[in-house]
């Protein structure tokens, strides 16, 4: 009996397909990983594909990536980054699929990710950005060739399956390739729990964003409005993920992000703010901050672009603006009727467990890694 069970414990070990994950950042550092593909490797695990993830940069590079100064280190640990990724690729042959997320590295023409395709059985490519995009029409050739913005086209190209985040990116992944799939972010409803009583007390309203040290700009693009609804409201700004804003006369408070902290600080706002400028690249965001809220129940007001639109439900789960004016009425509108808020939380948090939740996209992932595993 015993020796059956463990032939039979073989067997099932021997069928389980090997996934090799090649992307940028350690597992639990940035959203645009974390809320994307990372918080379904559970789920992979669980119907038989074995995951091992292989990222650029290791922890200790990751962790100074984004700070002023650590030069020596950065360089250091970039190329540390290559050498480790040239020596990985010895091993791609021995995985069912490789899952590619924006790029095998990250500089230079798309050498390594050549590479890659050939040696790879099957391929996955995963792109939630218009990393491939120029920032200026002034920008040179060779800046773009540095930039490694030809990239993402040539593993578009070479991939069995192309998994998206916007209509606007799927559409234009379609130029390369006919097997695309677009999957937005999406949320764990199991950990993102609504905490808000949806009460107006002697507290000021909390008025929320959460994003990085790289976006805090957008916020700062609507501070007239902050300024205006002081002669309106009781008001706290709070901020996660930069400390590089103040205003005068306006009570901020600002938190760097981190893992623990993340959902904490969320269940703290009473209004989600989500201010995106009028530009190329928005059009390749997900929605996901605004999802982040909704699913704690926060009522979002979003610049009305891009995706923001596909995600909130203007004047049910949400509200889209696109003046200055509005911002300060429909902010103005929440802040003093908290049954609104709770209406509009609600809705938004059903809309997310229906559409952008892992509950409901696990089974469209699953999908596309069995076919492409049992593509011949």
């Amino acid at each position: 009996m015993r020796l059956a069970n463990e032939c039979s414990f073989k067997t099932m070990t021997e069928h389980r397909k090997k996934i090799l994950v090649l992307c940028p950042h350690p597992e639990g550092y940035v959203p645009g990983q974390r809320l994307k593909y990372e918080q379904y490797f559970s789920s992979w695990r669980s119907n038989g594909f074995e995951v091992t993830v292989k990222p650029f940069f290791n922890e200790a590079t990751q962790k100074v990536l984004y700070k002023k100064g650590h030069f020596l280190q950065k360089v250091s640990g970039t190329l540390g980054s290559y050498c480790r990724r040239l020596a990985q690729l010895f091993t791609v042959p021995q995985y069912d699929i490789v899952y590619v997320f924006l790029w095998v590295t990250p500089f230079g023409p798309p050498l390594m990710e050549w590479l890659v395709s050939k040696l790879a059985k099957k391929m996955v490519y995963d792109i939630d950005d218009l990393v491939y995009i120029k920032h200026s029409k002034a920008e040179p050739w060779y800046a773009l060739f540095l930039k490694g913005r030809n990239k993402p086209m040539f593993l578009m190209k070479k991939a069995d399956h192309v998994i998206t985040c916007t209509p606007y990116l799927d559409e234009y992944a379609r130029k390369f390739n006919t097997n695309t799939t677009d999957i937005s972010s999406t949320i764990n409803t199991d950990t993102y729990v609504p905490v808000n009583k949806y009460e107006n007390t002697d507290s000021p309203i909390v008025l929320g964003w959460s994003g990085s040290h790289s976006t805090i700009r957008m916020l700062k693009t609507i501070a007239p409005v902050f300024l205006a609804l002081k002669k309106q409201i009781r008001f706290k700004l709070l901020i996660m993920g930069s400390t590089d804003f103040e205003l005068e006369g306006v009570d901020v408070e600002t938190t760097e992000w981190s893992e623990e902290k993340e959902i904490p600080t969320l269940q703290k706002m009473d209004i989600g703010l989500y201010p995106l400028p009028n530009e190329e690249w928005v059009l390749g965001k997900s929605g996901l901050k605004a999802l982040q809220y909704m699913a704690l129940g926060i009522p979002p007001i979003a610049t009305n672009i891009g995706c923001t639109n596909r995600v909130i439900e203007d004047g049910v789960s949400g509200f889209l603006v696109s003046a200055e004016q509005e911002w300060i009425d429909k902010i103005v509108l929440l802040a003093n009727d908290p049954t609104l808020r709770k209406t509009m939380g609600m809705a938004a948090r059903e809309r997310v467990e229906r559409y952008y939740s892992i509950k409901a996209n696990e089974a469209v992932y699953l999908s596309i890694l069995q076919s492409v595993s049992d593509k011949k």
